[in-house]
Parts: C-alpha cells; structure tokens; sequence
C-alpha cells in the first residue's frame, strides 16, 4: 500500500516553529516514526508551501496511491482548490491537525480541506498520524 502524506505551509518547521503548540518533533523526524510504525505502508511524503503544487500532487495519486493523508495547514480554512482537488480523486483521505483548531481563533474553526475528506483527525498532536493511518489501512482493507 502506498499513501500520500502531504504538508502544508510552514509545516516543514515542525519542531523548530512554536514547539509549545505544535512540539519538537520535525516533520523528517515524524514521517520516519510513521515508516517504523507502518513498514508495510510505503509513505509518500510531500511538503509545500504553495497550494498549486499540494493539487497537483493530490491530483497526481489517483493512479499511483491507496490513500491520502493531509495536513494542509493554514490552508485548511482558505482552500476551495484544495478541498476539490482531494474530492475529485476516489481515494479515501483523512485530515489531521495537530492542534484543536476549534480552541483556537475563530478563523481556523472553518475546515474546508477536512470536510473533503473521509474524516479528520484534530488536537491529538503528532499521534493524530499514527490513528489516521490506522483509519486508512481499515478503510483500504489493509488491516
């Protein structure tokens, strides 16, 4: 099974950035725990801070992957493209935020990307990888 594992804005500063509300571990360092967890599960990791490139690669996988895992960052709340990139392709697709957008500013409590999605995983910090990819392996059949 391969899946795709997509990072928005400012999400390659996992560990550096803010470490009180999104902690220390980096994103090189989370997808490698994700590999270790999962070595059944090919992942697929991409970052970037421009929305174009996060549609394409979303778009990209409908050939190519059994799955979707996205964090879309600040996208998350503006992103009309991104939100229809991952309804056009028939791949299930979760959505994870590491902290509790809806204990945050108002602003972030509007989820468009996570509404496309199967389900959304919110607050549980980088555990919240682990359980999204429990639910695509059992969403895929690959439990």
């Amino acid at each position: 099974m391969t899946v795709l594992l997509l990072h928005g804005p400012n999400l390659n500063l996992l560990g550096e950035r803010e470490k009180s509300t999104y902690g220390t571990l980096s994103s090189e360092a989370l997808v490698e725990k994700l590999r270790n967890e999962f070595p059944g599960v090919t992942i697929d990791y991409f970052q970037s801070n421009h929305e174009s490139e996060l549609v394409d690669r979303i778009q990209g996988a409908r050939h190519t992957h059994q799955g979707i895992l996205i964090n879309a960052g600040a996208f998350s709340h503006t992103s009309v493209a991104i939100a229809d990139a991952v309804r056009s392709v028939p791949l299930p697709s979760i959505c994870v935020h590491i902290t509790n957008i809806y204990k945050r500013e108002a602003y972030r409590h509007t989820d468009l990307v996570g509404e496309a999605c199967r389900g959304a995983i919110v607050g549980l910090g980088t555990e919240g990888y682990t359980l999204a990819m429990e639910c695509l392996l059992e969403f895929t059949g690959q439990d």
